[in-house]
């Protein structure tokens, strides 16, 4: 069984504590990734590496680490750097596609990503940043076996 992440925005660490599994990010006045309540595979971890080595060119060493902001027995909450989120907001097509092939190198343990998946996740990203900015929310993932 593999673990969910749901990504969303919410206006601080408190708001974004008080997330239980059921409750639904519009209800809080955040914002979640994708359309239609979508929930991905993707560890934050994994997305802060991509972004931050593919667009921003950090070393894999360098990415910060997440800050672990409620650890219940259920779930997790963690904040990821506004870092993971801002330089999307600024980058035009060529360069989340030169992200996306760069990732797409990167082996993982299914091996190479497909760098058309990582475009459109890299695309999908971009929105979120921008709903996050417009919201004056910073970006929270929700962590569920």
């Amino acid at each position: 069984m593999g673990v969910t992440y749901k990504y969303f925005g919410a206006p601080d660490g408190a708001t974004a504590a008080r997330v239980p599994v059921t409750m639904r990010p519009e209800e809080l006045g955040g914002d979640e990734l994708g359309m239609g309540g979508l929930f991905t595979k993707i560890k934050p971890e994994t997305m802060a590496a991509m972004v931050l080595t593919g667009i921003e060119g950090i070393p894999l060493h360098k990415v910060p680490p997440l800050e672990l902001v409620v650890l219940h027995p259920d779930y997790a909450v963690v904040k990821l750097p506004m870092t993971v989120v801002d330089p999307l907001r600024g980058i035009g097509e060529e360069a989340v596609g030169a992200a996306a092939f760069i990732w797409s190198t990167v082996p993982d343990r299914g091996g190479p990503s497909d760098a058309f998946n990582v475009y459109q996740l890299l695309h999908e990203w971009q929105d979120f940043s921008h709903r996050l900015h417009e919201a004056g929310h910073q970006p929270y993932c929700l962590v569920w076996p």
